[in-house]
């Protein structure tokens, strides 16, 4: 069984050597679930392979703590080893140190001063329609109830504040075929993409500061497709444009800036979710960041916390290790920054 008073770097180690690429978290399931129950003060539920724990403690406020315990696939880098102050291995960043540190506290702390809800989830990594939250929200939404969550996602000791919104369309460029040695007679799709490029490189990304958290807009093209044959003008050119919006914007806002901007062109919306609000001046956020130490920046990327934003919860990212290391084969966290980050955390639950 795993023990949660061990040191929360060991306890790292521990979870990282449980295999658990997505749809594969039943064993690391199993050993939390059991971790959990034996501590005697939470109720416990399983639901799939995501294992849920609250206190009802009376308090009069309550935090959610949660972590995916799902990680990419496997770069030789299972089981996880040690070089002095570094652990490797597949989790280590993503998200596993960040999970130990929740399921130490839930041990350790003893007489929090908040009752704590804890949600370990499956599926993170894929699809969203499989992610243990959607699921959690559909057959258990009264579990996604709290005055502040903490999602344990990878930050390198900072607190990050909301998170970004993204949206991804294709935009299609057509032409008229024809034989490459009468070019004249055609219509090149895949020289006229070139306005679509020109478009976002000219595109005025703008720089929003909420609550002190200063988010960068990005819009770019992330893969483009066209061409028939060797001998044949293209008569289609397909660009995919990602757009990464502050969490100022509405998803179907960042949508419509995407029509706007291509008007003139077909466009096949992929996918668009928004981001999170940093909510930084809820009462509880704003104690979390001062026990923290007192600042907070804005999250690059989308997180599950925007899940919480949406359900108006306050959310917050903080956990170990740094995120451009995550899905790396080179995966690897510092031991010092998980004790270090864990007693932060402690101190704010204690």
């Amino acid at each position: 069984m795993l023990d949660l008073h061990r040191d929360p770097a060991e306890l790292t180690a521990a979870l990282v050597d449980i295999a658990s690429v997505s749809g594969t978290e039943g064993p690391i399931a199993d050993a939390i679930e059991s971790a959990l129950r034996a501590q005697d003060r939470f109720l416990v539920e399983r639901l799939g392979n995501v294992v849920l724990a609250r206190t009802d403690l009376g308090r009069p406020s309550r935090v959610l703590l949660a972590g995916h315990i799902d990680t990419v696939p496997i770069a030789d880098n299972v089981p996880s080893r040690r070089d002095g102050d570094i652990l490797h291995g597949c989790g280590t960043t993503d998200m596993k140190s960040g999970d130990a540190m929740l399921l130490h506290l839930a041990a350790t702390v003893a007489d929090p001063a908040r009752d704590l809800t804890l949600i370990f989830y499956d599926c993170e990594e894929v699809e969203y329609e499989r992610n243990g939250l959607t699921r959690v929200q559909a057959e258990r939404p009264e579990w996604l109830t709290a005055d502040l969550a903490v999602l344990a996602e990878p930050t390198n000791g900072q607190v990050e504040a909301g998170c970004q919104g993204t949206a991804a369309v294709d935009v299609t460029v057509r032409g008229r075929r024809a034989h490459s040695a009468r070019s004249w007679l055609g219509d090149n799709a895949i020289h006229r993409s070139a306005v679509v490029l020109d478009r976002l490189a000219a595109f005025d990304a703008r720089t929003v500061d909420i609550d002190g958290c200063v988010y960068r807009e990005g819009m770019n093209a992330v893969g483009t497709s066209g061409g028939v044959a060797g001998n044949v003008i293209p008569d289609e050119c397909t660009i995919k444009v990602n757009f990464r919006f502050a969490p100022d914007r509405s998803a179907q806002n960042a949508i419509a800036v995407l029509q706007g901007l291509f008007a003139d062109f077909e466009v096949q919306v992929l996918d668009a979710v928004g981001g999170a609000l940093p909510g930084l001046r809820a009462p509880a956020a704003a104690e979390f960041v001062a026990a923290a130490g007192g600042q907070a920046v804005a999250k690059y990327g989308w997180t599950d916390v925007a899940r919480f934003a949406a359900l108006g919860i306050p959310a917050v990212n903080f956990g170990p290790g740094d995120p451009s290391l995550a899905h790396t084969r080179e995966e690897h966290v510092s031991m010092t920054q998980i004790r270090e980050m864990t007693q932060v955390l402690r101190g704010f639950l204690s």
